[in-house]
């Protein structure tokens, strides 16, 4: 497995229950220990599989199996055109669908970004198949528990301004807008944190058409074109997920899902300490909703192996 040539990590593509084609990694260990719980990954906005190159490698090396899917509206993975696809009940159906699929009944979820909001709901819509033994842990986006009131986009940018660009990525506009200018797009979006840029610029930037790609992009030109060539296929998938607050809502209301994640249920939570949208009282707030959180600010592939180590310890040393 080499970080910067992606065929040489293991494809696979399935037809799930759900109807959906999805497409995914999954690299399995020589002489892989079924008894291991799996490992499945799940990424964010704008990204894809490739988001996980250099942490599959190494966590595979340590004897785990480690599934990486291209989320629905990204990659190869089915992209449809109505933005109530996106919805994170819909999202998780899809990710337990591919669990039945290749028989895991249960599986260590770890998620970034969207996938981070995701691997928290889906311990909330399918708590059966978390490996409860394990964790679940959670890249950038603190939990948040599902809301009993509901808060439009416009709302929480309003009292929220550092979630300003939700409100960007939630309009139709933002869609060819984003699409005609992909190249400098991503630019902004993986920069260097010496020259991260205001969300809420984003919007006036774009519509200014006054965006310029740098060298302060934290890809290579090799990476950037991965990502160019792969959001080439359109963006209306990925922005749908910005466009699916009310429903939700919704369905969690419908649902009556509970507030709390289950209290056997080990999470940690890696953050940046230089990140508008994490706030340490949005970190701090995530304890009252998760009796076993662990919250850690440092390197990801290291600090998720440490933290799945010292679980598997803890275990041997009660039996």
């Amino acid at each position: 497995m080499n970080p910067i040539d992606p065929q040489t990590f293991d494809h696979r593509t399935a037809q799930i229950s759900t109807g959906r084609l999805y497409h995914f990694i999954d690299q399995i260990p020589k002489d892989y220990d079924p008894t291991r719980p799996p490992l499945i990954c799940l990424h964010g906005f704008p990204d894809s599989w490739f988001g996980w190159r250099h942490q599959i490698g190494p966590w595979c090396r340590q004897g785990f199996r480690v599934i990486v899917p291209d989320m629905l509206g990204y990659g190869e993975t089915d992209m449809p055109q109505n933005s109530s696809a996106y919805s994170t009940k819909n999202i998780c159906n899809d990710i337990s669908a591919l669990l039945d699929f290749l028989a895991i009944p249960k599986a260590v979820v770890i998620g970034h970004d969207w996938g981070s909001y995701t691997a928290g709901r889906f311990a909330l819509w399918h708590p059966d198949q978390i490996h409860h033994r394990r964790d679940v842990p959670r890249l950038s986006i603190p939990y948040v528990p599902p809301k009993e009131q509901h808060m439009s986009v416009e709302e929480m940018a309003r009292k929220y301004p550092s979630y300003g660009y939700q409100m960007y990525f939630a309009s139709e506009s933002s869609t060819s807008e984003v699409e005609e200018n992909l190249v400098p797009f991503l630019g902004i979006v993986f920069r260097t944190p010496e020259k991260a840029l205001s969300w809420s610029k984003l919007d006036e930037l774009i519509t200014n058409k006054q965006i310029n790609f740098t060298n302060d992009c934290l890809l290579n030109e090799h990476e950037l074109q991965f990502y160019v060539f792969r959001f080439q296929r359109g963006m209306r998938g990925p922005l749908s997920y910005y466009r699916t607050t009310k429903m939700r809502f919704e369905e969690e209301k419908e649902a009556q899902l509970p507030a709390h994640l289950l209290p056997n249920l080990p999470v940690l939570f890696m953050y940046g300490t230089k990140d508008a949208t994490c706030p340490p009282s949005a970190v701090q707030n995530a304890h009252k909703f998760i009796s076993r959180l662990n919250t850690a600010q440092d390197r990801v592939t290291t600090q998720v192996l440490r933290f799945l180590s010292s679980l598997g310890s803890a275990q041997q040393s009660r039996m």
